[in-house]
């Protein structure tokens, strides 16, 4: 901390202005000189009257002594107006810096699986691929460490040992298919290795073979077909059972599972269904009921599995649950074979209880071939086909290769699976506002001096739009990023940002404020509390004893506008030096003129203050870092009581 006097006041809002330049260090108009120039044509002090918005002012244009300074501002009202399409690309750099970019050269990209061919030509576009199929975890774990991306589809297991033996270099893996528990998930978290998949190439691909898995059990065609093949015409054997009128439980409402429920629908099926995340409108609308799981098992005459493999959902259909089925139910799998207990259901099947079952899915893919439960006569099996057609196997490839190439190029991902999984409109249009985010967690934490911890972070988002049509997961994601990196050694990104605050006992809540402005913009402002810590600047603590910072978008570029009670209107770029001093003349010229002294240049200020010749702040955006000497001579100017630098 910079600092003459730590005593800490409450101030009233303040007149400002703002200055930027358009282009650093070519200009002739060098920091000192235009800082001088200001003060010596306004003898009073700084100018702080002028009755314009701050919001629209930019130094767009050399300014001399014959250019009049309202010529100069309306000069670059059009100015302005160019900075939503200069903040556009800075928002994809600063994405791009957020996500999982590469470092300048091809990125390689192993892919450990079959995949189509056309996402392998997109592939190959943008990085150098490596096809290594049937690789051991002992291969995987030597090839790994140099690559940036890794695509699997289900056969490879990506576990913690695979992530760690990738030293920090892979960025994102990516599951052809919709299944992600062959992937380490917390791990991949920790490391700040993004995980994504592709959920909607293969989703009708994946519902028409549960369909037809119900079909042919419910008509024995598989066993009928064997049947006559070994010479044999049973056909009172083989006799089944009608669909119609039959009721179906789908058990796991997602993707695929509701386009089974469409399906069986049109079949003349009654269909049930059960999922504990599943919005009950979905449901309705294409007339189907929401149940309780042992409702659900209890009633239906076929059930159908379309959920993931977690520690819960692990073996949860057993000897219990199979006791609570209707006598001569038939069950389908097409989703992960590890959540049936395999030898509890061919005990089921043994006894009647299941009458058949359809599976495409195992516990070990392939299963042992003198399996009991491969070789029962009531049970219909496939080798994993739910996904594998034509169209789905290239929709999967395409849908799997745009979303690593993306995510290397630093895009957000609408299919990440340990991120922030955001609409792609959504994300559009929140686009200035995570550069806010990120950069005002960035400042506010570097205001914090040292001593306590931080522990408790509040974020308050201010909107006309209603609370519950603002997503702000993203923001938070970005604002808990900012705060964490500059104190923290390790990699942090939007994957593992919220685990790492977690990791380090960080409190981050927040608050959605209704206020009455456009609902055009998504956010009107956001500002980020921090409390019961010490701060390097005095006058960044606000009346109730939080470091507290504000800041919103302004055609497009992030600004900050407040800090602690003073208001400002200073464009987040670059470096930042605040000073709080004696509101008196000649003050900008002063640290101005040291600055150019150390060939720092200056690219924007603002200058705010109660009332005349009290306490003003200031805030000077510079392109450099200024050495020691250059801070040590702006804590030399009397007026100056504290002053802090903060890189951006």
């Amino acid at each position: 901390m910079f600092s003459k006097a730590m005593a800490t006041s409450v101030f009233n809002p303040c007149s400002i202005i703002t200055t930027s330049r358009a282009q650093p260090k070519s200009s002739s108009s060098r920091p000192s000189q235009l800082l001088s120039f200001l003060h010596s044509n306004n003898p009073a002090g700084p100018i702080v009257d002028l009755k314009f918005s701050a919001a629209a002012c930019s130094w767009g244009c050399q300014y001399d002594s014959k250019q009049s300074l309202s010529r100069c501002l309306a000069a670059n009202i059009t100015s302005s107006a160019l900075k939503t399409a200069e903040s556009s690309r800075e928002t994809s750099t600063l994405l791009a810096a957020e996500g999982v970019s590469s470092s300048g050269t091809r990125p390689t990209i192993l892919v450990s699986e079959k995949l189509g061919e056309a996402g392998l030509q997109l592939l190959r576009s943008f990085g150098d691929v490596d096809c290594s199929y049937d690789l051991s975890p002992e291969q995987l774990c030597e090839k790994i460490s140099s690559c940036d991306a890794l695509i699997v589809r289900s056969g490879t297991k990506v576990t913690r040992q695979v992530l760690e033996a990738a030293k920090g270099r892979l960025k994102v893996v990516g599951r052809a298919g919709v299944g992600i528990d062959n992937v380490d998930l917390q791990a991949a978290t920790e490391f700040g290795c993004l995980v994504v998949n592709a959920p909607t190439a293969n989703t009708v691909a994946a519902a028409e073979h549960g369909i037809a898995l119900i079909a042919a059990m419910a008509r024995n065609v598989a066993q009928a077909d064997a049947s006559m093949k070994a010479g044999k015409w049973q056909r009172s054997k083989y006799v089944g059972v009608s669909l119609v009128g039959k009721t179906l439980a789908v058990m796991g409402f997602g993707k695929v599972g509701s386009e089974v429920a469409r399906r069986a629908k049109g079949l003349g099926m009654h269909v049930i269904a059960h999922d504990p995340y599943a919005p009950a409108d979905k449901a309705r609308a294409i007339g189907v009921d929401l149940v309780s799981f042992d409702q659900a098992i209890s009633t239906a005459d076929f059930i159908s599995l379309h959920m993931p493999l977690t520690a819960t959902t692990s073996k949860i259909f057993n000897d219990d649950t199979f006791g609570k089925m209707k006598k001569g139910v038939r069950i389908v799998n097409v989703a992960r074979g590890g959540v049936i207990d395999e030898e509890a259901l061919v005990r089921a099947l043994d006894s009647g209880k299941v009458a058949q079952a359809a599976l495409d899915v195992f516990t070990e893919e392939p299963p042992a071939k003198d399996s009991k439960l491969v070789q029962h006569e009531n049970v219909t099996v496939t080798p994993h086909l739910g996904a594998s057609t034509k169209e789905a196997q290239e929709g999967v490839a395409i849908e799997i290769a745009e979303a690593v190439v993306g995510a290397l190029k630093g895009e957000l991902s609408a299919t990440a699976v340990n991120a922030p999984m955001v609409p792609q409109e959504v994300m559009t249009e929140l686009a200035p506002y995570v550069v806010l985010a990120e950069k005002l967690g960035r400042l506010a934490v570097q205001l914090v001096a040292g001593g306590r911890g931080i522990k408790s972070v509040k974020v308050v988002y201010q909107s006309a739009r209603d609370p519950d049509d603002l997503d702000t997961r993203l923001l938070r994601a970005m604002i808990t990023k900012g705060i964490i990196e500059p104190i923290s050694s390790s990699f942090i990104n939007l994957v593992n940002a919220d685990f790492t605050a977690k990791e380090k006992g960080l409190r981050i809540s927040e608050e959605r404020v209704v206020v009455d402005t456009s609902p055009e913009f998504p956010v009107h402002s956001i500002q980020v509390l921090i409390s019961n810590v010490d701060s390097k600047f005095a006058s960044a603590v606000s009346e109730n004893g939080e470091i507290s910072i504000e800041g919103r978008v302004k055609y497009g570029v992030p600004h900050l506008t407040r800090v602690g009670s003073f208001e400002v209107d200073v464009s987040l770029e670059g470096n930042l030096i605040l000073c709080r001093q004696i509101d008196q003349p000649g003050m900008i010229g002063q640290v101005g003129n040291i600055l150019g002294q150390g060939n720092i240049n200056v690219s924007f200020m603002s200058v705010g203050r109660t009332v005349r010749r009290n306490k003003a702040i200031m805030a000077i955006g510079v392109d450099e870092e200024p050495d020691k000497e250059a801070l040590r001579k702006i804590g030399t100017v009397p007026a100056i009581e504290e002053f802090v630098f903060l890189n951006l």
